[in-house]
Formats: structure tokens, sequence, C-alpha cells
């Protein structure tokens, strides 16, 4: 059996804990940088108060969350 010291034992399992999680951390971030893009159809500029938007649906028409204006392709 290998001996050591309690405050030994005590700053092994921190350091292997907070080094799993940095871990973890980079490599969900990571994963998620994969998923961040946005197909340019589903992008919407309403024409009457210039704000972009985001509309998932394929329709010819939609219609602007801020001011209400329909908007077409």
């Amino acid at each position: 059996m290998i001996a050591i010291d309690f405050s030994w034992a005590v700053a092994l399992f921190i350091t292997v804990t907070i080094l799993s999680v940095f871990v973890s951390w980079i490599f969900a971030r990571k994963l998620k940088d994969k998923d961040l893009t946005i197909d340019p159809k589903f992008i919407w500029f309403c024409s009457i108060c210039t704000h972009t938007y985001i509309n998932t649906k394929e329709d010819l028409i939609s219609v602007c969350p801020r001011c209400g204006n329909y908007n077409k392709r």
C-alpha cells in the first residue's frame, strides 16, 4: 500500500477535480462552436425599421417582430 499524507491526498483530489472540469469545459466549448451556423435564407431585414431578425419558416412573406411590417424576399 502507498502511504500518503492527508493534506497531499486532499491536494491531489482537488487538482484532479479542477483539471477534469477544465478539460470538459474546453471540449464543451469546441462542440458548441460547431453548432452556431445559420442558413442565410432565414435571416430577414425589415425595410421599415431596419431590424434584422431570424425567421425559420420558409415563407415568402415574414412579419417583423419589432414593428409588425410585412417583408418579402
